[in-house]
């Protein structure tokens, strides 16, 4: 068996540093954000589904998912996510809500 002398860690073994350690920083932020936002749309389109109310009576709760949906549209587009077609499919966003964005 042979010993080797004490030395450095390999690189991969040790933690990121400087700008590594924030684009990993900036990159966790960014999927937080992004997982809170999607968060909140699946809220207000849950309680809009949950609605059994005249559509006058609709209205706020299309007005709240419709600004959850642009929030949400907005992180993605921050973090370089142009096309929405899955997220629209995904969380199964109704044209009503849509429509109030300006896309339907």
């Amino acid at each position: 068996m042979s010993l080797r002398p004490p030395g450095r860690p390999s690189p991969a073994g040790l933690p990121p540093q400087g700008l590594v350690a924030l684009d990993y920083e900036i990159a966790q932020e960014q999927a937080s954000a992004l997982g809170r936002a999607g968060a909140r749309v699946a809220e207000s389109l849950a309680a809009l589904a949950a609605c059994d109310e005249p559509p006058e009576r609709r209205e706020s709760l299309i007005a709240e998912a419709a600004a959850a949906v642009w929030a949400y549209f907005v992180q993605r587009e921050a973090i370089g996510l142009r096309r929405h077609d899955d997220a629209i499919r995904f969380h199964r966003i109704p044209g009503e809500v849509l429509a109030r964005l300006g896309a339907g």
